[in-house]
């Protein structure tokens, strides 16, 4: 597809917070498709930038007499959609500060979130779903009211036999507001844009708060990168509570005045994915790989396309690292003799049929939120999928850097953004200054003061090298923090000494390293092991026992149970058993008795494996 007229980045140089971001594309662009979304009959629906902007001033004057303090914390535990959306913006144009939750995070850790950023209102998509939120916590000291979207949630005059907070449906809540209702002052660019939660090192989500000014500076500096226009499609599905949606497939939208897609479902995305053909793709690792496993369970099934796949993917890898400047792949011999056949007829049997499954369309597809393997980066810009890597994390906004599609080395996440400084300081940590850099953690001043220094620069925690004039390769982390293939950041410690208190374990290491979800391998403590398995009618000192489904789905059981106040994504869904101590003298151990991660998971690389393989899956 070929590329567009570039965006208008001069449209926004006086444009300094996200309200005026979207007033100014109404007036740019009343009438062009702003959101496009699936209604309960199945049946897309669109709204214009103008129809979007008076949609979100009726939510804002909603807001305006809802007797919410200044500058209220307002959280939003909604799917990707035009609700989400309204509220969000709403929220900001009335000098709120939205807190963006997980749709689907575990209700211990969303009642810690609501308290611990002291949000006044909560919106949640059903009665159930705030039901579950107030079981789990005894007080919620700050929260005001609940606004439902379900249209059969109880009326706005009801109260939740929980905790006695106000309960009102959405559509009362918004029809009780006069038409005249004028809205609260604006933010300034200083403010708050958002409270957004990610996890920390002790275990609980820490609150990074990202003003206008963050988020409209790393805004203009992507859309140099990218260079989305108006005749731009995103197709929107990874969750809006992540920082990498919210700027790179909802605000840069904004910028740019493309339209968005909200995607139905994820089990319904290759469905939306042919049938929306967007044009620009923000997404995980996790879906590329969903579509690679796809590809080779077809072609498991014919050695010759097999051959033909490999033979495409030779000569486009080959054809990509020449048209980019870089050094020559090394040959394997793959495709054997079809290597020869000419790349269009290549192109004809093997690419365009991968392209068509992502829409066919798409002239950028991007990649964030946690490393790209290289086997899934080869195959993809092999066959012709324009696909960039980009790098960063909440607490810059989040994108510090990205690959464009004239300048992609798929081995780094390509050049700090324009404004963006980036150095290498002690032990090879990547460090980053610039209006991107958050203006801290939500009450934790220490926390703070040890990411960002007095000179600005905020401390990655991973480790890079600069090449080829200022590409950015990152090695890997100082912090023992793990991050799963869709993004999300699970610190182990806190885990691992939550399972631990079950008595069936003597010691546990979770792991899931760029693995679509986490697992834990743990060493049974043997009396407690012995009773499990007398319980369930087995040979404890029959190793095929540990291994037994009944065994395993007892521990997750108990795993579970463990893990309950963690974020859903961190609990363990495959668990491994083993009768071994893990010790000084066997090696497992360091002298201050701390796990060998490294050699863990090598000793046990080939069982870990399996926890991940589809039959396995728990």
């Amino acid at each position: 597809m070929n590329l567009p007229d570039a965006s208008p980045v001069s449209d926004l140089t006086d444009v300094h917070t996200l309200p005026a971001l979207l007033e100014r594309r109404a007036s740019l662009s009343p009438t062009a498709e702003a959101y496009r979304q699936c209604d309960a009959a199945g049946q897309w629906k669109s709204l214009n930038w103008e129809q979007t902007f008076q949609e979100v001033q009726r939510y804002g004057r909603a807001l305006a007499v809802s007797g919410l303090p200044d500058k209220a914390h307002v959280a939003i535990l909604l799917p990707n959609g035009l609700h989400a959306m309204c509220m969000d913006q709403a929220v900001m144009a009335c000098g709120g500060v939205p807190v963006p939750l997980h749709a689907i995070d575990n209700p211990g850790s969303i009642a810690y979130i609501l308290n611990d950023a002291q949000v006044a209102l909560l919106v949640v998509a059903s009665s159930e779903q705030w039901q579950h939120i107030a079981d789990a916590c005894d007080d919620f000291p700050h929260l005001r009211g609940i606004i439902i979207t379900d249209k059969n949630a109880q009326p706005a005059t009801g109260e939740n036999p929980s905790h006695g907070i106000p309960v009102a449906n959405l559509e009362e809540w918004l029809n009780h507001a006069p038409a005249d209702q004028p809205l609260p002052a604006g933010p300034l660019p200083d403010d708050l844009a958002a409270i957004v939660y990610t996890s920390g090192t002790t275990g609980k989500p820490k609150g990074v708060m990202l003003s206008h000014s963050n988020v409209i500076a790393d805004v203009k500096a992507v859309m140099q990168r990218i260079s989305p226009v108006q005749q731009d499609v995103f197709l929107s599905f990874l969750p809006l509570s992540h920082t990498f949606e919210r700027t790179g497939g909802y605000y840069l939208a904004i910028a740019a005045g493309s339209c968005v897609v909200y995607a139905r479902s994820v089990a319904q995305l290759a469905e939306d994915l042919m049938n929306v053909k967007p044009t620009i793709l923000v997404s995980v690792p996790r879906i590329y790989e969903r579509v690679h496993a796809k590809l080779f369970e077809v072609l498991s099934s014919s050695p010759f396309k097999m051959q033909m796949f490999e033979a495409a993917q030779a000569v486009g890898w080959r054809r990509f690292r020449a048209a980019q400047k870089l050094s020559p792949a090394e040959d394997n011999g793959a495709g054997g003799w079809m290597r020869a056949l000419p790349w269009p007829l290549l192109r004809a049997l093997v690419a365009k049929p991968l392209l068509e499954r992502f829409g066919g369309r798409v002239r950028v597809a991007v990649s964030g939120g946690a490393p790209l393997s290289p086997a899934i980066a080869k195959c993809f810009l092999g066959l012709g999928l324009p696909l960039i890597q980009g790098y960063g994390m909440t607490e810059t906004t989040p994108v510090i850097s990205v690959n464009t599609l004239d300048d992609n080395d798929p081995s780094t996440v390509g050049r700090a953004l324009p404004g963006v400084q980036v150095r290498i300081g002690e032990n090879r940590e990547l460090q980053v200054r610039g209006p991107i850099v958050m203006k801290g953690y939500w009450n934790r001043p220490e926390d703070t003061a040890r990411t960002i220094g007095e000179d600005g620069w905020l401390a990655t925690g991973d480790q890079a090298e600069l090449i080829d004039g200022g590409r950015i390769r990152i090695l890997g982390r100082i912090k023992e923090i793990i991050v799963t293939s869709t993004g999300e950041k699970v610190p182990p410690g806190d885990l691992e000494m939550a399972i631990i208190e079950d008595k069936l374990f003597a010691q546990a290491f979770v792991v899931g390293e760029n693995r679509p979800y986490i697992a834990c391998v743990a060493s049974v403590n043997d009396d407690e092991w012995k009773q499990l398995a007398s319980q369930l009618q087995l040979d404890p000192d029959d190793p095929a026992s540990l291994a037994n489904p009944a065994v395993r789905k007892a521990a997750l059981e108990r795993i579970a149970h463990q893990t309950a106040s963690f974020a859903r994504y961190a609990a363990p869904r495959g668990v491994l058993l083993v009768r071994e101590s893990w010790t000084i003298e066997n090696g497992l151990m360091t002298p201050t008795l701390k796990l060998k991660r490294n050699i863990l998971m090598n000793n046990y690389a080939a069982a870990i494996d399996a926890l991940y393989e589809p039959a396995a899956a728990r």
